[in-house]
């Protein structure tokens, strides 16, 4: 990992921000929700919108207005006005920007959720099957793997989209409640020299060096393993310390991604990564597989 320019600026050094605070309002409407049996399209009605505008708020992912959250709290008959205040002030604060909000000109619409949801989480699990993971990238690297996607950008634009992806790798290292991640990455990952062969030498060495980190972990599935069950491409697994946010599996596509949270679609891929992660070099052996890989480059 790279430390960025210190004019940067900073993702801040405690996990949460709006993106949770957003899930966590949302969990609460739904369950009022239900206990008054009131369906998504009369909620939706009552506050001059959709069912899928409902889904999206309980699911944490749009911004609320305070009107609306205040009209569903009167139809769910929530009348305890220190819950009504508190529940307010919960709107409120989650409307704030996140850090990432700066790099919106850079950001692609539908990564800005997956930014907020790596920095509230607990627990990110993540699956490579192309590229070194962005939490563990070196900014040459980084800087390589922007190049594929946006090679003709103004020098300036790729600049701001490595640092974005430095900033946040401090998800790492922030002082309180530091992200717990574990890496499984295929070995055509260390293979394929992207940025050249020292680039990706030097981005190897530095996973090794991530490996000790306490809260890191890096696996590497080998050739010799064969197929497997995640050869349907890379995936992650965030799980979050608040109990009523449950795990999202994120799916990046070439120009979109797929978020999944029904309980069936998240198990499955749980079982995969278990499965992953049961098959390949246990982490301890780690260190010395990337070491020897890259001293076959």
């Amino acid at each position: 990992m790279t430390t960025p320019p210190s004019d940067a600026g900073t993702p801040g050094d405690t996990p949460g921000g709006p993106t949770v605070l957003r899930m966590l309002l949302g969990a609460q409407l739904r369950r009022l929700r239900e206990a008054r049996g009131v369906t998504r399209e009369d909620a939706g009605y009552r506050i001059r919108g959709s069912e899928s505008k409902i889904s999206r708020m309980e699911l944490g992912r749009v911004g609320f207005k305070e009107r609306d959250v205040a009209d569903l709290l009167t139809l769910y008959g929530l009348t305890d006005p220190v819950e009504r205040d508190r529940l307010l002030a919960l709107a409120r604060n989650a409307n704030s920007p996140g850090w990432w909000n700066r790099f919106s000109d850079v950001l692609p619409s539908w990564f800005h959720p997956y930014v907020g949801l790596e920095a509230a989480a607990s627990l990110v699990r993540n699956y490579e099957v192309q590229f070194v993971p962005g939490l563990l990238q070196t900014r040459d690297y980084a800087r390589a793997v922007v190049m594929l996607g946006h090679g003709h950008s103004p020098p300036d634009e790729i600049e701001r989209r490595v640092d974005l992806r430095l900033l946040r790798q401090q998800v790492l290292t922030r002082l309180h409640d530091p992200l717990q991640f574990w890496a499984v990455i295929d070995e055509a990952v260390l293979r394929r020299p992207i940025g050249g062969v020292e680039v990706m030498r030097k981005q190897i060495h530095a996973l090794a060096e991530a490996a000790m980190i306490p809260n890191v972990r890096v696996q590497v599935v080998p050739f010799h393993l064969g197929g497997h069950a995640a050869s349907g491409g890379a995936f992650s697994i965030l799980r979050f310390a608040e109990p009523d946010l449950p795990d999202v599996v994120y799916v990046e596509q070439l120009t979109s991604s797929l978020y999944l949270d029904k309980r069936d679609d998240v198990d499955q891929y749980a079982i995969v990564m278990e499965k992953l992660c049961i098959q390949a070099p246990p982490p301890e052996q780690s260190r010395d597989i990337l070491h020897r890989i890259a001293a076959e480059l």
